[in-house]
Formats: C-alpha cells, structure tokens, sequence
C-alpha cells in the first residue's frame, strides 16, 4: 500500500486507527481453546467486526513466536486472511527487527516477500546498513523505534549525545537513508510533548503511536501536536479494543471499543480541518 492510499482510507473511514492483535491464549475467551486454530478464530473475528473502522492492523510478532509452528502458522493465516479480504487495510509486523545488513535483508524478505506485510517495525541502534536492506523494498514502508511509550525511553532514548537528544539524532540521521520517504516511525503517546520536536524534524512521515487507553497516553494531545497536513498518524490500541470482553460477544464488544475511539478520531479530524 502507498502513502496515498493510506491518507485516503484515513479519510474515506475518518480514522487513523490501528488495531494490535497482541494474541494471548491465556487472555482470549477461553471458549474459544476447543478451536483448531484458537488464534486465527479470535484475528478473525476481531477483524471482521473492527475492519471499517480502523486503518490498520498490527500483528506482534512476539505473540505467535510464543507458541512455535503454531503460532507462526497462524500468524500466516492472519495476514493472508487481510490481504485477501481486506487488502485496503495497511498491515504493519510489529517485530522489532534490526541486524547486519545480509541478516536485516533476510528479515525483510520474511516479512515483505513471504508474508507480505505492508510494514515493519525496525530498531535503529544498529544503524544504517542495518535499516537500508529494508528500505530496497521501495513500495513497503519501514517504521523505526524512535521514541517510545514505555519508561525504559528515558534510559537512552532522551539522553543527551554530543547536547542532543538520542531520538533527535535518530529521526536526523535516518532523513538521509536510501529511500527515507518511506520510513515511518514509532513515538509513544505518553509522550505526546515531544511530539512538536518530533515533528521540526519529520514533518511529512507517518507516525505510529502507542500508548493511548491502557498506557494513559491522550489522543488529543497526540493530535495537536503530532497531526499534519496529511493526518500522518497512525494511533495503535491493543489490549484496550480486543479483550474488552472474554465472553461470547467479544469481537462485538471489541467493535465497540474501536467504535468509541474511531468518533474520537473522527471530531478530531474535523477539527483540523
């Protein structure tokens, strides 16, 4: 999926919302156990109910790799379930990759050749030749750590390296990436300050923010100072939409709860406008 596309799914369903399916069977409704794939059952009932309001998915991948081939397995299934069914829905892997360059292009090619995710996430800390093998993939996007919404951030991520902060360093250094028009990048909603530094930085690129609802992180906040001329955000809520309820009704409930935060979305893109 390009850029373009996604700016015009965010305003043809007025959301930028993205859904994680952070799959856990000891928190799935238990019902669900007797299936075949008790993990595949529960993506796709979430996606079924949750797909027009919300943008994007994503998948963390520590989830499946949890439960080995199976999980792995279901995983497959998932996204081969969106592409085919939903394919305007941007996918992203939330895998956390980043190694030496020929490791990183085997990475990339699990992710965008095999499995055919929109996206991925990649940590930085390895640096250049370990971002740009994704990048050759010049109609995927790459979603680098930059700040994130956790409290271990402030370990590194804010520290500051020759009077300038980590992430700054990060989101500058990346700029001048092959093919950095298709990066996109992660800044945590409890984080939501920075987000005006951030943006002197990156004006144009996507942000991919966690932390709102379960985190305590504030979509509005996120808005007025992470939104640009093209939305440019991607909000993620995990745990907060898809076990809302461990019951039988619970892809219901879940669209609910994606309901309730795709209006909040909605009254926020009319305020920019």
């Amino acid at each position: 999926m390009t850029t373009q596309q996604l700016i015009e799914q965010i305003h043809l369903k007025k959301s930028f919302l993205c859904i994680g399916l952070d799959t856990d069977l000891e928190k799935i409704p238990q019902h669900l156990l007797k299936e075949e794939d008790p993990i595949f059952t529960f993506n796709k009932s979430i996606i079924d109910a949750t797909h027009h309001l919300c943008v994007a998915y994503k998948p963390n991948i520590a989830f499946y790799e949890a439960y080995g081939l199976m999980g792995w397995q279901a995983l497959e299934k998932t996204i081969a379930y969106l592409n085919k069914k939903y394919p305007d829905v941007f996918t992203i892997a939330d895998a956390k990759r980043g190694d030496i360059g020929n490791t990183s292009t085997r990475y990339a090619k699990a992710f965008f050749e095999d499995l055919n995710f929109d996206s991925i996430t990649v940590a930085p800390y390895m640096g250049k030749d370990s971002v740009e093998p994704f990048l050759t993939f010049t109609d995927k996007h790459t979603i680098l750590l930059a700040l994130t919404s956790n409290e271990g951030a402030y370990d590194f991520q804010t520290k500051l390296v020759d009077g300038k902060e980590l992430y700054k360093t990060i989101l500058e250094t990346s700029k001048g990436y092959s093919n950095s028009k298709n990066l996109m990048y992660v800044v945590g909603a409890t984080k939501a300050s920075y987000l005006l530094d951030v943006r002197e930085i990156v004006p144009d690129n996507f942000l991919l923010v966690p932390g709102v609802g379960a985190q305590g992180g504030s979509l509005s906040e996120v808005c007025k100072y992470g939104m640009n001329k093209n939305v440019g955000l991607l909000v993620n809520s995990s745990r907060g939409i898809i076990y809302s309820s461990t019951k039988e009704d619970y892809a219901q409930v879940a669209a609910e709860k994606a309901k309730e935060l795709q209006r909040q979305m909605e009254k926020e893109l009319e305020r920019f406008k």
